[in-house]
């Protein structure tokens, strides 16, 4: 930094001021001294400076899944998200959800040096009276349920849901069948809990709820035992790619979509306009969590808060082809 300063013909705190990007300097002298750094081959030591403000600018995300559609826009939203305010970002991948795991994740963070924590969770795990997070850590959660212990943002996975059935139910289906995601997933159960709200509300006593695992082959077997209930009119699916599955196996036994079974999705893949036929949906914006996550962790890492709240980002239903009347409401039409 002395160098510097000497060769720009400037103090070393001005020289200090340009590097972290302080405002008091002019742009002429500004020029002179990136011109000094580019020339010496100046680079800041991030080490020094994150000892000097007590902050290392990185964010951990720990996430339990990097193959659903969901967890990749967030943390690509997360990153792109963070790289704006000036922080980077430490991915630490966990292959199997349990409190050790979790627990060897933080520890491991620790020694990574990051400033706060994003969690990116699928599962329970964060309901189990048995997991706690460690102390003094930041943390914020997206899609899980944790109580009023951390800050949570999510999808509004219900709201989605309900947006859904109504849907269907508006268009004149008797009831709504629904192709649910797996048991362990908070979002599944969400889904599938305002699911049967929303018909029970209705007046409609729900049909057996089938169960898939997210990917597209479950929905296509999933699709096969449906195909066989012809009082099934209408299937709400708790993703795009259930739903996918779900939309071949009717083709394959001759159900016509949506002329005899209607199929909602949710998610809005960008795949699902060219869905044969393109898939109406509920759209999640996966990249307004991402940020709202990264608002609110520098939040706290800047104001050492310690209030907690959820924060639900709102969904909307996208309407293409493959929802319509059923046979008997168009024919009584």
């Amino acid at each position: 930094m002395a160098d510097v300063a000497q060769l720009a013909g400037v103090s070393s705190q001005t020289v200090s001021r340009v590097s972290n990007g302080f405002p008091g300097v002019t742009e002429e002298t500004r020029q002179q001294v990136m011109a000094a750094m580019r020339e010496l081959g100046y680079r800041p030591n991030s080490a020094a400076r994150a000892l000097k403000r007590g902050e290392f600018r990185t964010l951990g995300v720990i996430t339990f899944s990097l193959s659903t559609h969901g967890n990749i826009r967030t943390l690509e939203a997360i990153a792109t998200s963070a790289a704006r305010h000036g922080y980077a970002v430490t991915l630490l991948p966990v292959a199997v959800p349990t409190q050790d795991e979790v627990n060897g994740a933080f520890s491991r963070l620790g020694e990574l040096a990051v400033d706060a924590v994003i969690v990116i969770m699928e599962i329970h795990l964060l309901d189990a009276a048995t997991v706690s997070l460690p102390p003094g850590v930041q943390v914020v959660v997206a899609d899980s349920d944790a109580g009023d212990r951390y800050t949570v943002v999510d999808t509004d996975q219900a709201g989605g849901a309900r947006d859904a059935v109504r849907h269907l139910l508006d268009l004149g289906h008797d009831t709504v069948w629904h192709l649910a995601g797996p048991e362990g997933s908070f979002a599944a159960q969400r889904r599938a809990n305002a699911w049967r709200d929303a018909l029970t509300g209705a007046g409609v006593t729900p049909p057996p709820l089938v169960r898939g695992d997210w990917s597209a082959e479950s929905g296509y077997r999933a699709g096969l035992r449906l195909a066989d209930h012809h009082d099934c009119t209408a299937v709400f699916a708790a993703n795009d790619q259930m739903a996918l599955g779900l939309l071949r196996a009717l083709h394959e036994r001759g159900r016509r979509v949506p002329d005899d079974v209607s199929v909602i999705g949710f998610d809005d893949l960008p795949e699902s306009a060219s869905f044969l036929p393109p898939l109406t949906t509920i759209h999640q914006d996966f990249a307004e969590v991402g940020r709202l996550c990264v608002e609110s962790i520098i939040t706290k890492i800047r104001q050492g808060g310690t209030a907690h709240g959820t924060t639900l980002v709102p969904t909307r239903l996208v309407r293409r082809a493959s929802t319509g009347a059923p046979a008997g409401a168009r024919e009584g039409g």
